[in-house]
């Protein structure tokens, strides 16, 4: 059973909650569309797209994704003020000890963490292949590729020097082929070639037979084939991962992992932040309670000042773990977790420190 005080911080720490995230989101919102909003009707958005197919989903996905630093802001905001109030004090003078006090707040983190593990999981990846879909209609002007190099089944090992999706060709364009053994079969190599339903065109190419005495050069003007890939497999945006499901995520993963994409760490950080953002509630939650719980002579924004440069710390370690997995090869997962386990030691420190 709740007690009085239970339902009352678990009231004031979603009520907070809700209204922070209202207020930022409105104000994302705000700049976001002063920003876009000129692009989007020259493109031919209507309204109705631009509301509901875009920023809907857009207040989905950033309010989910901040929604932990929100509500470490939160709990700083209104436990500052219950300090200042002295209606904390009170609470430590009737015998309980941090760990009972901490409790309505752990149940209000639990609350949200489990919903945005639900909406991160479930309702994220269907809302940013909306928003994803417009983007691409009525904001990108166009897709840029460069340096691609994967290997596809069949033994077959691709590369080109750039693509643009507003002329549809890629340059220097080029398939080896090789058998099982590690010998190369073959050689394809166009000055440009372009996709259209799974048929491919190569301009100015040539193709070089190995094999003795078949080793043999042909060139020609124009190829008109067919490969076991097509353009749309090597030509995605880098948030395209955001759009889809875990399985279907997992699965995308595996496949460029055997073609050798550069992209495969970005695409896992993706996958495995899904689950360590909504957990970094808990963290901030016990943080942001343990700064603010205690009343202090320069009032709600010496915390406020806190807990700004505890999320600034929180951000930078993200980044730095992101960058390291990134281009130095650290495990994503580790990636993902590491700033959670950092931080829950920062908590725990404080936990006990409050205790005393």
């Amino acid at each position: 059973m709740f007690s009085i005080i239970d339902r009352y911080i678990i009231k004031k720490f979603l009520t907070t909650f809700f209204f922070m995230m209202g207020v930022i989101m409105i104000l994302t919102t705000v700049f976001d569309l002063a920003d876009k909003l000129n692009d989007f009707l020259q493109s031919g958005a209507t309204w109705n797209e631009i509301f509901f197919d875009y920023y809907l989903n857009f207040i989905l996905l950033y309010g989910n994704m901040f929604s932990a630093m929100i509500i470490f802001i939160s709990v700083i905001w209104f436990t500052s003020k219950m300090a200042q109030d002295t209606e904390i004090i009170p609470i430590w003078n009737s015998g309980r000890n941090f760990g009972r006090y901490i409790r309505p707040f752990m149940i209000s983190a639990t609350l949200l963490m489990l919903l945005s593990l639900v909406v991160n999981h479930l309702l994220v990846p269907r809302a940013n292949k909306v928003r994803l879909e417009f983007e691409e209609k009525y904001y990108w002007n166009s897709m840029e590729v460069s340096d691609y190099h994967a290997e596809y089944p069949g033994n077959q090992v691709v590369y080109f020097s750039s693509y643009s999706s507003s002329t549809g060709f890629a340059n220097d364009f080029t398939v080896e082929q090789w058998d099982d053994k590690g010998n190369m079969l073959s050689l394809l190599h166009a000055k440009s070639a372009e996709e259209n339903d799974g048929k491919w065109t190569m301009h100015d190419c040539f193709i070089h037979h190995y094999g003795d005495p078949k080793d043999r050069i042909v060139e020609k003007h124009k190829i008109d084939t067919s490969f076991q890939f097509v353009m749309s497999d090597m030509a995605k945006r880098s948030n395209a991962a955001e759009a889809m499901s875990y399985s279907e995520l997992k699965e995308f993963i595996e496949k460029e992992r055997k073609k050798g994409s550069k992209q495969v760490p970005t695409y896992e950080t993706v996958l495995y932040e899904r689950s360590s953002l909504p957990f970094s509630t808990y963290v901030l939650t016990i943080i942001g309670v343990a700064v603010a719980s205690r009343k202090k002579r320069g009032g709600i924004g010496v915390n406020i000042a806190l807990g700004l440069g505890i999320i600034f710390i929180y951000i930078f370690a993200m980044k730095v773990t992101s960058v390291a997995a990134l281009n130095l090869g650290f495990p994503t997962y580790m990636a993902a977790w590491l700033p959670n386990i950092l931080f829950g030691s920062v908590a725990y420190l404080l936990y006990r420190n409050v205790q005393r």
